[in-house]
């Protein structure tokens, strides 16, 4: 066989194989006050890509681009119009997904699709006509476009609202052939000329999965997770109930979407409060989303809603280190809060853990063997790589082996990887 031949046949044989690429790790890049930044958001994040990137990020989630009645972007109008964003520019913000990209960075596009705000009103004086923001059609609905059953918008010509109501806004009919074929377009345009790699999909609860799976399937995103924030009641049975909520719905939305954990959140911030045993369920595993489908599951610890100035379920603010000793050490995709990495000091210990997971290959597929869940103690092994530890015993006795060594440690937690 000629150099030429093997060269080609060794090329097309790699091809056949993904590249290797560092477990997915997202970062939030705004909070609830980001809209209100001098100079625009969009400008002052790209002030700190560099510092995003070397700490080991492989995807940023970006605010609303689109215009919108209230300045933080969930209460969209004009999708097309980027120019109206209280963030910035449609110029600066491509020109802060460029910065991303150019250091490895995929960024992640805030989808706010289950409800829009009219342009104007209709012969009735309701607002219900929309405006695309662009010369022709595109995105131009009116009444009949939104969900029949969403009174007192709609004109009784939509289909029935699939899922939750959201009072505020009109909710759009997502069963309408031309709404689904527009907004996929539309959110295709955030892929091809802005440069978003995925979406994060907002209120997901406001619309049947099946819908999301459409919306996946038109636009092919790199990555992309979903919001369904319901309540939590904590113990073996809520718990559950609320985590195979979560399944479902990734199962039910084609299974290729991600979920936001809130069922580990919300256990994991009663847990560090004295309670490390609600760390296990009844079958040894992890109780929340990632104990039954880890590779589906995005973790967190806050977020612009939980926390930020709006603080609806936030997280014991003097444990929010032992909250990232867990999720950034557990399977699943960890996302980091803007907060916590740059306005609480914690970026250094972030960083360290971060290394620490990054360096014995740990991701959403990770094995966990928990050790100990005790009251003040919660110890657990990694892929047999790892070994983390959280709570205010430092009492281990034999839980760490003596082939283990100290990798990073804060205020009540620890972790250790193998020598």
């Amino acid at each position: 066989m000629s150099f030429q031949a093997s060269f080609c046949f060794i090329s097309l044989f790699l091809s056949a194989f993904p590249s290797f690429t560092s477990p997915t790790l997202l970062f939030q890049g705004f909070n609830w006050e980001s809209s209100n930044h001098p100079g625009g958001w969009y400008n002052s994040l790209k002030n700190s890509v560099s510092d995003i990137a070397d700490a080991g990020i492989t995807h940023v989630w970006l605010p609303p681009p689109s215009q919108s009645v209230s300045p933080q972007g969930y209460m969209p109008g004009r999708l097309y119009d980027l120019n109206a964003s209280k963030y910035g520019s449609q110029d600066e913000l491509k020109s802060l997904i460029e910065a991303f990209h150019q250091k490895g960075v995929k960024c992640v596009a805030d989808i706010v699709i289950n409800h829009r705000t009219a342009e104007r009103k209709d012969g009735r004086g309701i607002w219900c006509v929309f405006e695309g923001g662009t010369p022709d059609d595109r995105l131009d609905w009116g009444p009949s476009f939104i969900c029949r059953d969403d009174a007192p918008y709609a004109d009784g010509k939509g289909n029935p609202d699939t899922g939750m109501d959201f009072q505020p806004a009109p909710d759009i009919d997502h069963l309408n052939p031309r709404v689904q074929k527009e907004l996929s377009d539309w959110m295709n345009w955030l892929k091809s000329e802005i440069g978003f790699n995925g979406w994060r999909f907002d209120f997901v609860k406001g619309y049947a999965p099946s819908i999301t799976k459409i919306y996946m399937e038109n636009t092919s995103p790199a990555f992309a997770v979903g919001e369904k924030w319901d309540d939590l009641s904590l113990g073996q049975g809520g718990q559950d109930s609320h985590r195979y909520a979560l399944k479902d719905w990734v199962t039910a939305a084609g299974g290729a979407v991600t979920a936001f954990d809130f069922t580990t959140k919300g256990v994991l911030q009663a847990a560090v409060q004295g309670e490390l045993w609600r760390l296990r369920d009844s079958n040894g595993k992890a109780p929340g989303l990632i104990g039954i489908l880890p590779q589906k599951t995005v973790t967190f610890i806050d977020n612009h809603d939980t926390g930020s100035t709006q603080n609806y379920w936030p997280f014991p603010s003097d444990k929010v280190m032992q909250g990232y000793a867990y999720i950034l050490t557990h399977p699943g995709i960890p996302s980091i809060f803007y907060d916590h990495f740059f306005n609480w000091g914690l970026k250094e210990e972030i960083k360290k853990l971060v290394a620490v997971r990054n360096r014995n290959g740990i991701s959403s597929t990770s094995t966990v063997n928990i050790l100990a869940a005790d009251s003040d103690l919660y110890v657990a092994a990694i892929d047999e790589k790892m070994m983390v530890k959280i709570g205010t015993r430092w009492d281990l006795g034999n839980l760490i082996p003596s082939n283990f060594q100290l990798a990073t440690s804060g205020n009540n937690y620890a972790v250790w990887e193998k020598n």
